[in-house]
């Protein structure tokens, strides 16, 4: 009996080393899809840039590159695609500008990088990376964020490339929803009320191999986190922009 236990032990140990050498890699393309709204030719589309995503950034792990590298390379293929809200994907705010975010932690080090509220940042996670290895501080916000990103070469864009068609339509329905909502509820309560935040959606890519990575990127505002809709205050709004000095 003591042989099985052991030999039991001995397998446990060897399938635990195994897991340990293969690196695994997990994407998600964003949270609160509705799925009446996804086309066959849609979700196809999705999950064709999620698999070259995926692909793309285990292929850098199978190399042995590292976990950063690896999930920079699948984030910014989803923020290059107009498909999800993060980057060219970008939802509008309510003023109808795209405002972006993007995080990174790193499990190893316990390090954090962040960006909010940037307008011109062509690939928010490459800031927030930045922002992680090359400052002493963990979140830059607004006009602040984006002269750190001038100074260290990370690629800025005009406002005007973070447009799409299917954004801004999205955009004018929400504007036209609130504003039939808001005469509703002024005929009904004349006091006026409260009013539910918009969802959020996000790119997030998680890579195990030694190491615990997290990166989101996502599209997101001080005005109407996550997109359009109503104007919400967020925690966002009370932080201090970074000067470059």
């Amino acid at each position: 009996m003591r042989h099985v236990v052991q030999a039991l032990l001995l397998s446990f140990c060897f399938t635990l080393s195994a897991m340990a050498a293969t690196p695994v890699f997990v994407i998600h393309g964003g949270a609160g899809v509705i799925a009446k709204e996804i086309t066959p030719e849609k979700e196809k589309a999705f999950r064709a840039e999620l698999q070259r995503a995926l692909e793309a950034g285990y292929a850098v792990l199978k190399g042995g590159g590292n976990s950063l590298d690896a999930v920079s390379k699948a984030i910014v293929i989803m923020e290059d695609s107009p498909l999800f809200n993060a980057g060219k994907g970008a939802v509008f705010n309510h003023d109808g500008k795209n405002e972006l975010d993007a995080s990174i932690m790193e499990g190893a080090t316990l390090r954090a990088g962040a960006v909010a509220s940037v307008h011109r940042v062509k690939n928010p996670i490459l800031l927030a990376r930045a922002v992680m290895e090359k400052s002493p501080h963990v979140m830059l916000v607004g006009d602040g964020a984006e002269q750190f990103a001038e100074s260290i070469g990370v690629t800025l864009v005009d406002p005007k490339y973070f447009y799409t068609d299917m954004r801004w339509q999205q955009l004018q329905e929400a504007l036209k929803e609130e504003k039939e909502k808001a005469g509703d509820a002024a005929k009904a309560r004349p006091s006026g009320g409260s009013r539910d935040g918009p969802d959020e959606a996000a790119a997030r890519a998680i890579s195990g191999h030694t190491n615990l990575l997290l990166r989101i990127s996502s599209a997101c505002a001080l005005v109407a986190p996550g997109g359009t809709g109503p104007r919400n205050p967020t925690a966002g709004a009370r932080l201090v922009p970074y000067t470059v000095r």
